[in-house]
């Protein structure tokens, strides 16, 4: 087939996609902003659309859904392309490598390990796989991802040292420690300056993310959905002036947080 019958064909699936990145990126006809883009540029995208599918899952937009890992995809592609362009690897080998570590992290169903186990057995097997893939790291700590979210990172950082022993063993004295904190950061901003103060409101961050692990809750989870209760409870404060001919500049906080508290309510 010719490029343009495989870009127009919409049932050859991902040679599809493929083959429309490679005309995107050809030197002398693809597109000039294309053609300009390397892995550094396009990786903040990469994690962009991987938060638009998150977003959309958990709004429940099932219709949006495979548009959204539609564009996941296509920055898959896109750094597959490039490197194939520089001679280190193409799609295939994309594909290949996940396929073979999919097969390695699952003996229990494609080996003749058995499967009668707990999906937290699973998660610890899971790990212990990785761990011999990587072989001896030069820190407990090596191999967490720098770029992933803070508050995702903080909770990798404090699993791998728990695993060695270095954890509190109580729930109460990550609480002790929470109230330590706080009062540092407030004798911070009493009496020093902006780098210190970001340095102990820093420090207060990772011990809330190590509470939110002993409680078995996800930091990151949990800052999701309060964001998304703050966003729903402010819209609905718009929404309650807006009917009532005001604006938010022709209100003040009392108001408003009267307004916050009925669509608290309303919540309930």
């Amino acid at each position: 087939m010719t490029s343009d019958e495989i870009i127009y064909d919409r049932n050859i699936g991902v040679a599809r996609l493929l083959e429309i990145m490679r005309r995107l990126r050809d030197p002398k006809t693809g597109c000039p902003w294309d053609i300009e883009q390397d892995f550094a540029s396009i990786a903040p995208y990469t994690v962009e659309e991987a938060y638009e599918v998150a977003d959309a899952i958990e709004r429940q937009a099932w219709t949006e859904l495979p548009g959204e890992l539609g564009d996941l995809l296509l920055n898959t592609i896109y750094h597959a392309q490039m490197a194939d362009e520089a001679g280190m690897f193409d799609f295939d080998t994309v594909v290949q490598v996940i396929s073979d570590k999919m097969i390695a992290r699952h003996p229990h169903v494609f080996g003749g390990e058995n499967r009668d186990k707990s999906a937290e057995q699973q998660v610890a097997d899971w790990e212990a796989i990785k761990a011999r893939e990587r072989g001896a790291p030069a820190s407990v700590l090596g191999g967490v991802a720098q770029n992933l979210p803070a508050l995702t990172r903080a909770v990798k950082l404090q699993n791998r040292a728990a695993r060695v022993g270095f954890d509190w063993p109580e729930t109460v004295q990550v609480l002790d420690k929470i109230r330590e904190e706080s009062a540092e950061l407030v004798a911070a901003k009493a009496s020093l300056g902006p780098n210190e103060i970001e340095e102990e409101f820093g420090d207060l961050l990772f011990v809330m993310a190590n509470l939110g692990r002993h409680l078995g809750v996800s930091p990151e989870e949990a800052l999701r959905k309060a964001n998304a209760k703050f966003t729903r409870r402010f819209n609905a404060v718009e929404s309650a002036l807006k009917a009532a001919g005001k604006a938010l500049s022709e209100t003040d906080l009392a108001e408003m947080d009267a307004l916050w508290d009925a669509a608290k309510r309303a919540e309930k």
